[in-house]
């Protein structure tokens, strides 16, 4: 299988985990990689990766739309706890080019049935056609709104905000959190939930602070190749690539040091592994509540596989768990 578009490369083929490597050759080997080819819009017509969970039925769905973009809200069935619901707000991957309000339904019902949370997805501009700071203002935007109307649309409890996200929503969610205290006035958010996050993005192969990037730069589905496609469509002028609001690893101690409590699970066949870890140590640093979880074997985009692979399905249970606990200690 070594010829065909995005076979295994054989330095990694030994450290993956032997349930994907047999999702990959069947359904993924084939797959001609998107970064190799011209851009066009329809790019984001491909398939996703195979294997992830149905949808959970929940008690309503409500999609509202906000200036630039639109929000989907997930609401529990039955009657809200007198001070409503708490609330997750959830960013899609996709390297801020791909991925839609669709990407997280699975996910997000599954938060929303077990956590009795309103889970929202927000629909943030893309990539190329919006660069940053569109991904950006849109996730302050949804976070704005569930704060200021969040009661009156769905019964939402807004002094129980969590925000996470996956890749480059995982990246959003971390700057979230930053830019929250910064507002006026500042919205409290209790835990931030970042699944394989981008937090650097002036990361790369030669980057001695990340072997990760150098080790798995030939890796499934996110490789350096990729993963530099998609910064390159994002953040055009790497002029800002220091910025906090692209690289939340670089903003000031005193930031930092408020942000709330973190779960940050990383895949150990991913180019991003050790900039999460590196995140991770450095909010505990500045004393900051974190769990950090490498999942071994496991490349990036295992969230999305949680019904095909036992580690997916650990990624997707020990998220939800890290939600649910931090609504019960809030």
């Amino acid at each position: 299988m070594s010829d065909l578009p995005s076979a295994i490369h054989p330095d990694i083929l030994p450290r993956l985990d032997p349930e994907y490597v047999a999702i990959h050759n069947a359904q993924i080997a084939h797959r001609v990689p998107l970064h190799t080819i011209p851009w066009h819009p329809d790019i984001r017509k491909a398939p996703h990766v195979p294997g992830g969970s149905p949808v959970r039925t929940v008690g309503a769905v409500k999609d509202i739309s906000l200036q630039n973009c639109k929000i989907r809200a997930f609401i529990p069935e039955g009657t809200p706890p007198p001070e409503g619901w708490p609330v997750l707000l959830f960013i899609h991957g996709g390297g801020w080019t791909l991925g839609d309000i669709d990407t997280s339904n699975s996910f997000l019902s599954r938060q929303c049935k077990e956590n009795n949370c309103v889970s929202v997805a927000v629909d943030y501009r893309l990539a190329p056609e919006n660069p940053y700071p569109a991904a950006v203002e849109d996730t302050i935007d949804a976070l704005k709104f569930i704060y200021y109307n969040g009661k009156a649309e769905f019964n939402a409890n807004v002094n129980k905000i969590a925000v996470g996200g996956s890749s480059s929503g995982g990246n959003l969610a971390a700057i979230a959190c930053l830019k929250a205290q910064e507002l006026t006035p500042p919205i409290p958010i209790i835990f931030q939930l970042l699944i394989v996050p981008i937090i650097d993005n002036t990361a790369s192969v030669t980057d001695e602070r990340y072997p990760s990037w150098k080790e798995c730069q030939n890796t499934v589905l996110l490789s350096e190749g990729r993963m530099m496609w998609f910064r390159n469509m994002y953040l055009p002028d790497p002029a800002t690539w220091t910025e906090p609001d692209n690289s939340p690893i670089f903003a000031s101690d005193a930031l930092l040091a408020k942000v709330p409590p973190a779960y940050i699970g990383v895949c150990e066949v991913d180019i991003l592994q050790d900039e999460g870890i590196a995140y991770g140590e450095k909010l505990k640093s500045l004393g900051v509540k974190v769990e950090v979880k490498v999942y071994p074997r496991a490349p990036h985009s295992i969230l999305g596989m949680d019904a095909a692979l036992k580690v997916g399905r650990q990624l997707a249970d020990d998220s939800v768990k890290a939600v649910g606990d931090a609504f019960k200690a809030a």
